[in-house]
């Protein structure tokens, strides 16, 4: 009898762990947790243009950006890696979306290039098919070369260095299909919303992106070395519906997202 009981007590926990098991199963996937970061900050101003810094451009459309989701997708929660003029190493703003579980990780950055350059681009990691993908790249990675312990840190990467960009050829990320669907609906919504030209969406070794485990993208709005970009950014609409365009994006993929599963 006592034998009996057992086994009908065993077959009860298998029962329970299959049911359990199901449910976790059928869970759908939710966008719970969204990692903003604005690029550069404190002792790094970033690029330099027309009277307007990188740091506080970046800085600004990161606050307009998280508020915007604080208002409208109630649920999910919103983590800056700054939120004031504050210098954050690359390595750590990696870490802050890691160690919160985050399920997105967005980095607005403005550009810098030679003259007739302009328009939004957005990057995703991955190795740079072209040298100005890699330009972009070495210059948002020189950030680390502020930082006090960068050789330790990155084990010895140089930004300047092409040669060092070869280890992201190794580098597969496992995150890559649905960082560049966002990437896509980010460019899309600046091109049909704010009627910006969108040079589309790029890869490129981006040292703040390289250790993310989630899908991430880094956002290029504008650049300041172009007249046209500089004055739009410069303005607090040309802010705000930058800010709303990528809300827009990320509202769009959680959707099509949570729909899926």
């Amino acid at each position: 009898m006592m034998r009996n009981k057992k086994y009908l007590t065993l077959i009860s926990c298998v029962a329970l762990l299959f049911s359990t098991s199901n449910v976790l199963n059928v869970q759908k996937y939710k966008v719970k947790t969204i990692v903003i970061d604005a690029g550069h900050g404190g002792k790094d101003p970033g690029c330099i243009g027309y009277g307007s810094r990188e740091k506080d451009i970046a800085l600004d459309i990161a606050l307009k950006l998280g508020e915007f989701i604080k208002e409208n997708m109630k649920g999910v929660k919103v983590i800056y890696t700054r939120d004031k003029d504050v210098f954050v190493d690359l390595h750590q703003r990696a870490s802050i979306a890691n160690k919160s579980a985050a399920d997105l990780f967005i980095s607005i950055h403005v550009n810098s290039g030679p003259t007739g350059l302009y328009g939004t681009e957005t990057y995703c990691m991955g190795l740079h098919k072209t040298e100005q993908n890699l330009s972009v790249a070495q210059r948002e990675n020189s950030s680390i070369l502020l930082e006090a312990d960068h050789k330790k840190n990155y084990d010895g990467f140089d930004p300047q260095s092409p040669q060092s960009y070869i280890l992201f050829s190794l580098y597969q990320n496992a995150y890559i299909n649905n960082s560049m669907m966002l990437a896509a609906k980010i460019e899309q919504e600046f091109e049909r919303e704010n009627k910006r030209k969108s040079r589309g969406v790029k890869q490129a070794g981006f040292l703040v992106l390289w250790k993310t485990a989630m899908p991430s993208v880094l956002v290029e709005t504008g650049f300041l070395s172009d007249s046209s970009d500089a004055a739009y950014l410069k303005t607090e609409n040309g802010r705000i519906d930058t800010a709303w365009s990528i809300y827009t994006a990320i509202e769009e993929y959680k959707e099509q997202m949570e729909a899926e599963e």
